[in-house]
């Protein structure tokens, strides 16, 4: 048995659905609430599913089942200001299930985030040393709190104490699918962008305030979740391979491209209504993101990367234009 962690959320359902249909047996411990998230779940067969307060108690009582744990679950939105609530939710939960792996050796893979680059003057080279982690500065609480728990892995690495098996840290950048639907204001552009997009109306976006990119050439590295989801597959497979990855695509597109693609799957003309990015973030916005992929692909990694040019439109026409759950 799998175990997922945040596995009714967005990316964390989407390996739910391809383990589901791989005939793989599958746990998941999140927390539903009371919006649609209880739908990325609802075509799956599941093992059980575990209340995140309950989690300990499922180790204690049905670990012996679990051959490998995915812990995506977190506190996720970049705007959260509560940080003794996102500490105990992605550090110190995080720390338990390492150390639960480590101490009944099971593989674990675990999501950090492209946030832990801060604004990205160190570059995005995904060295999992400490003394590479030790120059990264985060933007925001989210990101240091990825960030906290890397440099804390490392550091037990580093010292050779006792780690699972295997072990993969994924820092994910700008990942967009199906399955966002309950993430409201943090969903993709791609995703909230699609009705009006659908109707032929303008989308907006946040004019540059950067010298160096034109408006709408803000660039990010875009990464379709199913490509995401066949990285953590083969990782599951292939236990041999431990260490901190990025998860992009190794290619950064602007804005325009991504929304560009969009508008040509619906078939209308792309139209632009320019607002200002909002002071209060501001001075914390990422003008440019692109993963190295060096080390997953001399890891072994043979998959590819899709542009947003050939995933925007599979994503439309098989998950947003019907309003289909994966």
């Amino acid at each position: 048995m799998i175990l997922v962690t945040g596995g009714a959320g967005f990316i964390g359902s989407n390996l739910v659905a391809a383990l589901d249909d791989q005939g793989r047996r599958v746990a998941v411990c999140d927390r539903l609430g009371s919006d649609d998230k209880w739908k990325n779940l609802r075509r799956r067969e599941l093992e059980a599913l575990v209340a995140p307060e309950g989690l300990d108690a499922f180790l204690t009582g049905g670990g012996r089942e679990v051959e490998a744990v995915v812990h995506m679950g977190a506190i996720s939105a970049t705007t959260e200001t509560d940080a003794d609530l996102i500490v105990e939710t992605n550090v110190r939960l995080s720390q338990r299930i390492w150390q639960w792996c480590a101490r009944h050796e099971v593989p674990l893979v675990y999501a950090s985030s492209a946030a832990t680059y801060g604004d990205g003057a160190q570059g995005f080279d995904d060295d999992g040393s400490p003394e590479a982690l030790a120059t990264l500065l985060p933007l925001n609480a989210y990101g240091w709190s990825k960030h906290l728990f890397d440099r804390w892995v490392a550091r037990r690495v580093a010292r050779g104490e006792p780690t699972p098996p295997a072990w993969v840290g994924l820092k994910f950048f700008n990942v967009y699918g199906p399955n966002e639907h309950h993430k409201g204001n943090m969903r993709s552009v791609v995703t909230k962008a699609f009705p009006a997009a659908a109707r032929g109306e303008p989308v907006t976006l946040f004019r540059s305030h950067h010298p160096d990119y034109p408006d709408g050439g803000q660039m990010r590295d875009f990464v379709y979740v199913e490509d995401c989801v066949d990285v953590m597959l083969w990782l599951l497979d292939h236990p041999e391979v431990s260490g901190l990855f990025n998860l992009g695509t190794g290619r950064a597109q602007t804005w325009l491209e991504l929304m560009g693609a969009l508008y040509g799957a619906v078939g209308h003309d792309l139209e632009v209504r320019w607002v200002d990015t909002p002071e209060e973030i501001r001075d914390r916005y990422q003008y440019f993101t692109q993963a190295r992929m060096d080390r997953l692909r001399e890891a072994g990694y043979p998959g590819e990367f899709r542009a947003v040019e050939d995933a925007v439109p599979d994503y439309v026409h098989r998950f947003l234009t019907p309003g289909r759950w994966r």
